[in-house]
């Protein structure tokens, strides 16, 4: 699994720690090895049931076969990313106790898993908002649902289950467009030559294989925008809004990507580039990229 050096620089807030987004899989039962289902494909080598533990997952609940993922086809382990939530809801949902152990928490530890990881997401993404200068006008709107969502992770399993996730996604959603939307703006303002907004090219759009060589999509709203095969080589990303945007096989050669707004690891790890990518500081360039 992916380890994201979270990009929030700021003090942490009152029961909530950058850190804490850091997938450990040293403190986790292994649970994305085990909770969640994967079909075989280009990114796993066969088909695993949720609930049942991948083959590979060894008694201390690691990886057995870590460092060859992608030789052996299980690409997507290595573009996956929890945010945390695995070793939350191991240490702290569920008090250290393992599903091995206490079986009979088994199936609920799985089903709180995947509802964890959704609310660390949000907390990466609230977190690096509130570092946005531009923003600073929704920093205290920012910092309530910041808090709200941590103290809906720190429920327990049954209220966890209970939570109307998609409701409170939908209004964390809206909260960090508006903040996107004021960082892009500011900065196309303060741009010597801003590009014109390209057709087709924006939130949600279908980018599957577009031909986007040396794009300048600085500032763009790509978010949820599906750009797998993409030849986005030496394009230019630079404030462009990429959350939840599809990477996988998006070739990344030679782009800027440093200020991107709520690029992830993940998405990296999905995608292709090499030594003259640029990257945000806090985030790393994968090992099985060209040189």
């Amino acid at each position: 699994m992916s380890h994201e050096q979270h990009p929030n620089n700021r003090e942490a807030e009152e029961g909530f720690r950058p850190a804490d987004l850091i997938t450990d899989c040293t403190r986790c039962f292994g649970l994305c090895c085990v909770a969640l289902p994967f079909a075989a494909s280009s990114d796993f080598a066969k088909d695993k049931r949720g609930g049942d533990p991948c083959h590979n997952l060894q008694p201390d609940f690691r990886c057995g076969v870590h460092t060859k993922l992608r030789d052996i086809g299980f690409r997507g382990c290595t573009v996956y990313d929890c945010f945390g939530a695995g070793q939350r809801v191991s240490q702290l949902t569920f008090g250290g106790r393992d599903w091995r152990q206490a079986p009979e928490t088994a199936k609920k530890m799985f089903e709180v898993f995947p509802v964890m990881r959704q609310l660390h997401e949000l907390l990466r993404y609230l977190a690096e908002a509130l570092t946005f200068t531009p923003a600073q006008s929704l920093h205290g709107s920012l910092r309530s649902a910041l808090e709200e969502t941590d103290r809906y992770a720190s429920l327990g399993p049954d209220e966890l289950l209970a939570l109307d996730v998609p409701a409170h996604r939908a209004r964390v959603s809206e909260l960090l467009l508006e903040a996107s939307e004021l960082v892009r703006q500011d900065a196309r303002r303060r741009a010597a030559n801003p590009p014109k907004p390209r057709k087709n090219v924006g939130r949600g759009a279908d980018l599957i294989g577009a031909k986007l060589r040396g794009a300048d999509l600085r500032f763009a709203n790509l978010r949820g925008a599906y750009l797998i095969a993409a030849d986005l080589r030496d394009a230019d990303l630079r404030m462009a809004d990429l959350i939840g945007a599809d990477l996988r096989d998006t070739d990344l050669r030679g782009a800027r990507l440093t200020d991107s707004l709520f690029l992830t690891q993940a998405q990296l790890n999905a995608a292709r580039g090499d030594a003259s990518t640029k990257l945000p500081s806090s985030l790393t360039r994968p090992e099985h990229w060209s040189k």
